[in-house]
């Protein structure tokens, strides 16, 4: 068989796994279940690369990782969001445009990033201390903070929602450095995280 197995990579496809249900729920129109998601996509992303420190890889093993993690994070913050989008009425061909710009954008963030990190780790063992441009795993944060926006603005929602995906977008790219959160931010952003899904309950009476 093809691949590295070990415990190392489990959390990424389970980010996998999460964001194609998400997907599907998008589809039905579960626009809830699409969110939780995403959130959850967003949770595992953020403690696999912690997992896969607690075992010594190979260098083989450590590319495999950069590129499964990347590849996973397409999905789930590239195109589940778009997908979410769709779902909540981007469904015309500018709606349509924004979300391949948005898919695009977050391509390109992915593989520019693993050129960099391929090259940093050829000249370093530290472990990365910031970003450049935004993450694109933000917005498995953001989007759920916005959709909360949907119990007020009800009928123009959709364009609200493709103002932000553009602007989004624009940040995956643009080149600013932003700070590698700590394990303290990690468990500050995990609670967050239940916090929107709570709210989101309340507000849509789920």
């Amino acid at each position: 068989m093809i691949g590295f197995y070990n415990y190392t990579v489990i959390l990424t496809y389970m980010s996998l796994v999460s964001s194609i249900i998400g997907i599907t729920f998008a589809v039905q129109d579960n626009i809830f279940g699409a969110i939780v998601c995403l959130l959850l996509s967003g949770f595992f992303d953020m403690f696999d690369g912690k997992v896969a420190k607690t075992r010594k890889r190979t260098a083989n093993e450590k590319k495999f990782g950069i590129q499964i993690d990347s590849l996973s994070d397409l999905v789930a913050f590239g195109v589940l969001p778009a997908m979410i989008g769709y779902a909540v009425g981007l469904n015309t061909w500018w709606g349509i445009a924004i979300m391949a710009i948005f898919v695009l954008t977050a391509l390109i963030r992915l593989a520019f990033f693993n050129v960099l990190e391929e090259e940093r780790q050829k000249t370093t063992s530290e472990a990365r201390k910031e970003y450049m441009g935004l993450p694109v795993t933000s917005d498995a944060l953001i989007i759920p903070l916005v959709y909360a926006l949907r119990s007020f603005i009800k009928t123009k929602f959709h364009i609200l929602y493709a103002i932000v995906l553009l602007v989004i977008a624009f940040l995956f790219i643009f080149k600013f450095k932003v700070k590698k959160p700590s394990i303290k931010g990690m468990i500050v952003m995990t609670i967050v995280g239940a916090i929107e899904i709570l709210l989101l309950m309340w507000l849509f009476k789920w």
